[in-house]
């Protein structure tokens, strides 16, 4: 999908609570931060992935762009949850030609959805180990219907959708960037509104990755049902700024519940990453998202998973001018910046 060619893209995280852009230049002294800016969105536009109110949403991107200043109309978007199936894959050593000729048959035995309703992509990876006659494949398959109505939104809202990443990759192009990946395990943990995706490293290398729909709107819910406010209300009342309206007592049992079933769930998934590789202990955890806020998941989180757990910095090693932009800001923000940073550093011609 490539549109009009220029040097840099913005990259547009579109969450289900909020909407992210960042534009970075690369300049020959660094990656330089040009515009940043943040959006909440109405409850209910977007649904586990799903667009459901097309035209609120392009009005919201086109907001947030004149509010920040953004001249650049090339974005680069990202998509995950259930509509996207990433695996890595051992296939018989042959050339990438050949490979193209046989994708839609090998990805036919690892894909859950008719071939014919997804859109395939893959990065060869090299040779297997232990096994020089395989290769390892990372397979991508997106659903038609969801990357289609992506590409629609970004249109309606003026602008050219030139890249669409996935959630977790993004994340792992901003961590590369702003860190040296070292040749350990590192569990990188999205906590959204509506989803959580688990990406674990070994070095720059994913081993693992799965999604789930769970997210900080659980806390939402919650506070809805025991105060019956609305859902824009719930989303100020769980940073606990005004205890008149729910309890402290309240609060702390809604937080502590939801963060337990977090916690359940990631060690779940780890697990099942321990038995397809036992000997490879994750020893530290980055945190991104609205949920890396949330501290009492951050201990329960170490506790349960034996790791030490951080917030990530996505402007870490990114240069700033302090006078254009306001820095307790970008640090308050930070982990809900890392998708929407990562997305702004690929490039028109990326594979």
């Amino acid at each position: 999908m490539l549109f009009k060619k220029t040097s840099h893209l913005v990259g547009l995280d579109i969450g289900s609570g909020a909407l992210k852009a960042s534009e970075i230049v690369e300049t020959k002294s660094g990656h330089c931060l040009q515009h940043f800016g943040m959006l909440d969105i109405a409850h209910g536009a977007i649904e586990e992935g799903v667009i459901k109110d097309a035209d609120e949403i392009a009005a919201s991107i086109r907001k947030l762009f004149n509010e920040n200043s953004f001249k650049t109309q090339n974005v680069a978007i990202s998509i995950g949850g259930y509509s996207v199936i990433v695996k890595k894959i051992s296939v018989q050593t042959m050339t990438e030609e050949q490979f193209q000729g046989v994708i839609n048959s090998e990805a036919e035995q690892y894909i859950p959805f008719d071939i014919s309703e997804v859109n395939l992509d893959y990065q060869i990876l090299g040779e297997t180990e232990n096994n020089p006659n395989q290769m390892d494949v990372l397979l991508v398959a997106a659903k038609k219907e969801v990357v289609d109505s992506y590409v629609n939104l970004i249109q309606m809202a003026g602008l050219n959708p030139c890249v669409i990443d996935i959630d977790t990759f993004a994340l792992q192009n901003i961590f590369e960037l702003n860190y040296a990946p070292e040749d350990e395990n590192i569990a990188l943990i999205d906590i959204g509104a509506g989803k959580t995706s688990l990406n674990i490293l070994k070095g720059n290398s994913s081993l693992f990755m799965r999604d789930v729909t769970l997210g900080c709107g659980m806390i939402n819910r919650e506070i809805v049902s025991l105060i019956n406010c609305s859902y824009e209300e719930a989303e100020q009342l769980k940073y606990g700024d005004q205890p008149d309206k729910i309890s402290h007592d309240d609060l702390k049992e809604i937080i502590s519940s939801v963060v337990d079933d977090w916690c359940n769930e990631i060690r779940r998934a780890l697990d099942f990453f321990y038995s397809a590789y036992p000997d490879d202990q994750i020893k530290r955890i980055i945190l991104s998202g609205g949920g890396a806020y949330i501290k009492e998941f951050r201990e329960l989180l170490a506790i349960e998973t034996s790791s030490e757990v951080e917030i990530i910095n996505p402007f870490k090693n990114i240069q700033i001018d302090k006078k254009s932009f306001d820095i307790s800001y970008l640090e308050r923000i930070a982990p809900q910046a890392a998708i929407s940073m990562g997305l702004s550093i690929r490039k028109i011609d990326d594979k």
